[in-house]
């Protein structure tokens, strides 16, 4: 499946690229992230701490085993905070 995954803020910086579309057999976001940490050095970075990574499926706040079929973008990012 293909899918359109965004990165923000630090996650960007790490990785190098703002966005990217990924040809991805994974069934949930655990299951991407895993992927993800597999291709580079850059990504196994980035997402070495989920405790300070946030995902959104399609615009939707989840968690890490939400299901991502049928999905067409995937966002990360670090924790929001007010101001």
């Amino acid at each position: 499946m293909k899918l359109d995954v965004l990165y923000f803020a630090w996650l960007r910086e790490r990785i190098g690229v703002p966005r990217e579309t990924l040809d991805t057999s994974a069934r949930t976001v655990a299951e991407l992230v895993a992927e993800l940490k597999a291709r580079d050095d850059r990504y196994a970075l980035a997402f070495s701490d989920l405790d300070a990574v946030r995902v959104a499926v399609d615009q939707d706040l989840c968690d890490f085993d939400t299901a991502i079929e049928g999905a067409r973008e995937i966002a990360f990012f670090p924790p929001m905070t007010g101001g």
